[in-house]
C-alpha cells in the first residue's frame, strides 16, 4: 500500500507597522490555507519591520533562507497571506524571487496566483511595482503632515524625551506634548548646569542616578554621560520644536518648556566652552549648598569646604563666596 507523503510548507508573517498586532491572524490564515492543500507546516517565520528595502535586513526572511539552505533534499512551499507582506520593493522582490528558485522553493499567496510564465512574471512584477508606489506614496504623505505639524509648533517624535509625555488633544485625533510626573528632575538637572551646581556633565549624571525617581533605562539601570548630553541639547525642554531631518527650522513650540530660553542657551554656551571643572565626589553628600545658593552680600554663587576646629579635629562644612572682597563665612544648620 503507497501512502501520499505531504509536501512540507513553510509560513511566512509580517506586519509592516510595529504598532500592528496581526502576525496571530496572518498564521492563523495560512494555516487554514496549508490545510487546504493538504501541506504539512513544519516552521514559521516572523518578522515586525517597517517599509521596503533590504529584505536580508529583516531577521525572520534571513532565518527562512537559511532553513531552506538547511534542507536542500526538501523542496518547501513558502507561504505568506498577501503580496505586500513579501517585498514592497521592486528591485528586492525580484531578487527574493530568484534566490527563492535557486533553493527550489515554491511561492504560494493567499491573495495572488504565481506563474512561471514570461506573462505570470510581468504580472507579478507590475504588482510588485504597485506595491513599492503604495509605501513610497504613504511615506511621503506622513512626512508632510510631520512637517506640517512641526511648522504649526508641534511635536512629532515617536517617542518623547523623559519629563514629557504625550495626551489627546481634546480637538482632533492628534496629540499633544505634556510634562510627565519625571518633569521635576529633569528641570533641577537642566538649571544646576546652568546655574554650575553641577559643574560637569558627570555630575549630572551623578544626580540623576542618585535619584530614586528618575527612571534608568540603559544597561546597568545608570545614567551616562552620553543620555545627559542629548537631555542639555534637548530643545524640547526650552519650549522649542525642531528637527534637521524634515527640513524645519528651530522654532516656538506649543507645548510647555521645562526650563527658559535663556537656561537653554546658558546651557549650550557652557557645553562648547573648553573650561571644565573636575566633578566633585562629595556634591551629594556634606556639601550640599555647593553652587545652589547666592551671597547676599555679593551675589556670587557659595563655594563650600571643610573647615577644622583645633579644639575637635572634626570636620564641619562652611560656605564661603567666590568674590575675595566678600568675607562672609557661614557653618551649615547643626554644625560649629
Amino acid at each position: 500500500m503507497i501512502v501520499d507523503k505531504k509536501r512540507k510548507a513553510v509560513l511566512y508573517c509580517r506586519i509592516s507597522d510595529k504598532s500592528q498586532t496581526g502576525l496571530g491572524s496572518q498564521e492563523h490564515r495560512c494555516r487554514q490555507y496549508a490545510d487546504a492543500k493538504q501541506y504539512d507546516v513544519v516552521e514559521v517565520f516572523y518578522d515586525k519591520v517597517t517599509g521596503g528595502g533590504d529584505f536580508m535586513k529583516r531577521e525572520g526572511m534571513v532565518k527562512l533562507l537559511r532553513f531552506l539552505d538547511d534542507h536542500p533534499e526538501e523542496n518547501f512551499v513558502v507561504i505568506f497571506d498577501d503580496l505586500r507582506r513579501y517585498a514592497r520593493d521592486t528591485e528586492f522582490h525580484l531578487k527574493l524571487r530568484r534566490m527563492m528558485k535557486e533553493r527550489g522553493a515554491t511561492r504560494e499567496c493567499l491573495n495572488f496566483n504565481f506563474d512561471d510564465t514570461p506573462e505570470g512574471r510581468f504580472n507579478e512584477t507590475i504588482n510588485a511595482a504597485v506595491g513599492e508606489l503604495d509605501r513610497e506614496t504613504i511615506a511621503r504623505q506622513s512626512r508632510q503632515k510631520q512637517i506640517a505639524r512641526l511648522e504649526a509648533g508641534y511635536a512629532v517624535y515617536s517617542r518623547p524625551p523623559v519629563g514629557y509625555k504625550y495626551v489627546k488633544a481634546q480637538h482632533g485625533r492628534n496629540k499633544v506634548l505634556v510634562p510627565s510626573e519625571h518633569a521635576p528632575i529633569v528641570k533641577e538637572a537642566l538649571e544646576g548646569f546652568a546655574s554650575r551646581r553641577f559643574e560637569t556633565q558627570v555630575e549630572v549624571a551623578n544626580f540623576l542616578n542618585a535619584h530614586p525617581g528618575f527612571p534608568k533605562h540603559a544597561p546597568g539601570g545608570t545614567v551616562r554621560k552620553g543620555k545627559v548630553f542629548d537631555m542639555l541639547t534637548q530643545p524640547l525642554y526650552a519650549g522649542y520644536v525642531v528637527s534637521k531631518e524634515l527640513g524645519v527650522t528651530m522654532r516656538d513650540g506649543k507645548h510647555e518648556g521645562l526650563i527658559s530660553k535663556a537656561t537653554f542657551a546658558k546651557n549650550q554656551e557652557r557645553l562648547t566652552s573648553r573650561k571644565k571643572a573636575a566633578a566633585r565626589r562629595d556634591l551629594n553628600r556634606g556639601f550640599v549648598l555647593r553652587g545652589a545658593v547666592s551671597c547676599a552680600s555679593c551675589g556670587g554663587h557659595l563655594k563650600e569646604r571643610a573647615a577644622t576646629t583645633t579644639a575637635s579635629q572634626s570636620h564641619a562644612p562652611r560656605s564661603r563666596a567666590n568674590s575675595r572682597n566678600c568675607c562672609k563665612v557661614f557653618s551649615l544648620p547643626g554644625t560649629s
